[in-house]
């Protein structure tokens, strides 16, 4: 959580006074509002309020038609619900590498397709946007649908366009370790009023009963029960007007501390694909060996700033998802959509991911940290790098 205060707690008080807790209670809700408003903020045309980042991924996916049968590529440094989600709605994931970027490495994506390829989801990790113009390429010249896992880079962008605005449709977290946050929340966006329609039926059995005019011409269909309740939605009305003034914040630290690093030459910046757009939620440096970086690590424990790298984040990294790596796709075996599948996974199949992440360490950015806190920090980095 990076800015919250007073501004939230009037929001969510007001909704709870009022008694109406519930999007559908007549007239315009608080969650009705916050779509239209996120929307706005992220340059598409639909937006649909969900519970989480894993909830937006799935009601995506079936908004995009996908299931049983289908292939989807996501990449091997993410959390592991981009890898479930295709699970969820009968379709498996294929995992494949990230480059130096620690984002999908558009080669492997090419790489991976198979006749059995519908999706591929490019994850924006750590704020960073992915290099989406190939990824788009690569996914036109072969028919494939684009959904931006924009979890943890809500109002990122690449290239003067917000992340989520770029594919077929983008997926937002809300959850307490975002950039915004109601605590637990997400958000599916698209252009498309077909792929929209449908995932407001996936996120909501019941959308038929309310008679909203959500749904106008799609046949409604079995979903289930993702909707957002009005307090959570009140809050992020809120948050999504502190967004841009919370990215100037991280990304004028980030820019401080590269500049603060600029003439050390004991690691490297980590590329980005697009600097302007990147959420600067960390400044991630790059280590010609793993060693050098777990050294790096151990020098820096004392000061305190959460220091780490993304090859020991846990359930990030693809050779941790049990479930996955298992090929356990489901509670009982008929609806398991390994079932039908001939992909494998080991944990070696990606082995420039597994080098990347542990050549990296993230230095976690702050936007409400003290000048004299900053400089302090950055001292101590120097210190540690010259120690080398």
């Amino acid at each position: 959580m990076y800015v919250i205060g007073k501004e939230e707690a009037d929001a969510a008080r007001e909704v709870i006074m009022s008694g109406r807790l519930f999007r559908y209670q007549g007239g315009e809700s608080q969650t009705e509002r916050f779509e239209r408003e996120w929307a706005a903020k992220i340059g598409a045309a639909h937006a649909v309020a969900v519970t989480s980042g894993t909830a937006a991924l799935i009601c995506g996916l079936v908004g995009l038609g996908i299931g049983p049968g289908d292939e989807v590529i996501v990449p091997g440094y993410t959390f592991m619900a981009t890898a479930l989600a295709p699970l969820a709605v009968g379709a498996v994931p294929v995992i494949a590498e990230v480059d130096e970027s620690l984002t999908l490495d558009p080669a492997d994506l090419e790489r991976r397709i198979t006749p059995r390829t519908r999706a591929v989801i490019p994850v924006h990790m750590n704020g960073l946007p992915c290099d989406m113009e190939p990824i788009m390429d690569i996914a036109r010249r072969h028919d494939l649908r684009v959904l931006e896992d924009c979890c943890q880079a809500d109002g990122g962008s690449y290239r003067g366009r917000r992340l989520g605005s770029i594919g077929d449709g983008g997926a937002f977290s809300f959850n307490y370790f975002k950039i915004v946050t109601c605590g637990e929340g997400g958000a599916f966006v698209t252009d498309d009023r077909a792929v929209y329609e449908r995932a407001v039926i996936a996120h909501d059995g019941g959308c038929a009963f309310w008679d909203q005019g959500l749904v106008q011409n799609t046949a409604i269909f079995a979903g289930v029960n993702f909707r957002l309740n009005d307090i959570l939605a009140a809050i992020m009305r809120v948050q999504a007007q502190r967004l841009d003034g919370i990215l100037a914040a991280l990304r004028a630290e980030k820019q401080a501390l590269r500049e603060a690093l600029a003439g050390e030459t004991a690691f490297t910046f980590s590329p980005v694909r697009d600097p302007k757009g990147d959420c600067g939620t960390a400044l991630a440096l790059l280590f010609e060996t793993p060693e050098q970086a777990a050294s790096f690590l151990e020098r820096t424990a004392d000061l305190g700033a959460g220091l780490g790298s993304p090859i020991n984040s846990g359930r990030h990294v693809y050779t941790n998802w049990e479930p996955v790596m298992n090929r356990l796709g489901a509670h009982r075996g008929d609806l398991d959509p390994y079932r039908r599948s001939q992909v494998e996974y080991s944990p070696d199949m990606c082995p420039n991911t597994l080098r990347h992440l542990a050549r990296t360490v993230f230095v976690p950015t702050s936007a409400t940290r003290l000048r004299q806190e900053l400089l302090a920090l950055a001292e101590g980095l120097r210190q540690a790098a010259r120690q080398a």
